[in-house]
């Protein structure tokens, strides 16, 4: 079953499927929409209801007790909403969250300033080239698939809207939340992201005061949800058991 929305949530272009009793949230990451995870949620609706997009539709439509899943970016905004309206959520699914991008003196982020600098003028000169070789970089290398369908996304974003984002993204720091964060999550990762290393999932294991497990998936790139979606459906699965 497909519901559609009206106000905020018809604006988001935000959806409700499935018929279960228990509520997922979605929330998809940098350059990409709701197609993210169309390899998932077939497999999903049968027992879930779920929600694509921004957490701040939450309220709009009367949900609360939720599973968020997060994907990088919404993986953090998932967790600051936590930290203000903790009653909303029921778990937090991180999947390949970093509350820094960034390298610090006593923080392995992934990316060092000039690399961050680099990627800014690339979108900002050269924004078709950009999208071609950061999804090349970011997703898959060796799945064909995952990567054409990360450059398409990316390609469908107007290039001063992925700067703006890019900047916020690469700029921030949401450590300080991490501290936070005391609803139950599980935190995603693969074996290789070159966007989000490993050492970033152990940071926020260990920062996180809620109840917090650490998931590792057999495959690499940024996209499990797409280059390996049985297994993360039942890491998901796995997770939506235990909370």
């Amino acid at each position: 079953m497909t519901t559609t929305e009206t106000g905020l949530s018809a604006a988001l272009n935000a959806r409700i499927e499935g018929c279960g009793t228990e509520t997922i949230v979605f929330g998809h990451g940098y350059g990409t929409d709701q197609s993210i995870w169309d390899e998932i949620l077939p497999l999903l609706s049968q027992n879930y209801r779920f929600v694509d997009d921004l957490i701040t539709l939450l309220n709009e439509m009367g949900l609360k007790d939720v599973t968020f899943v997060g994907h990088s970016m919404s993986a953090i905004i998932g967790c600051i909403a936590s930290v203000k309206r903790p009653q909303l959520f029921k778990s937090l699914i991180l999947l390949a969250a970093s509350p820094r991008i960034l390298n610090a003196d006593d923080y392995e982020g992934g990316f060092n300033s000039r690399d961050v600098e680099q990627l800014l003028w690339n979108i900002e000169t050269n924004y078709e080239n950009f999208a071609s070789t950061f999804s090349s970089i970011i997703a898959d290398p060796v799945n064909n698939l995952v990567v054409d369908k990360y450059e398409k996304c990316l390609k469908g974003m107007r290039a001063e809207v992925a700067l703006s984002l890019a900047k916020t993204i690469f700029y921030s720091d949401w450590r300080e939340i991490v501290d936070e964060v005391e609803t139950p999550c599980t935190i995603i990762q693969t074996k290789k992201d070159v966007a989000v290393p490993h050492n970033v999932a152990l940071y926020m294991q260990s920062k996180i005061k809620g109840r917090v497990t650490l998931e590792t998936i057999d495959t690499v790139g940024h996209f499990p949800q797409l280059s390996a979606p049985l297994e993360f459906v039942q890491v998901l699965k796995d997770a939506l058991h235990s909370s």
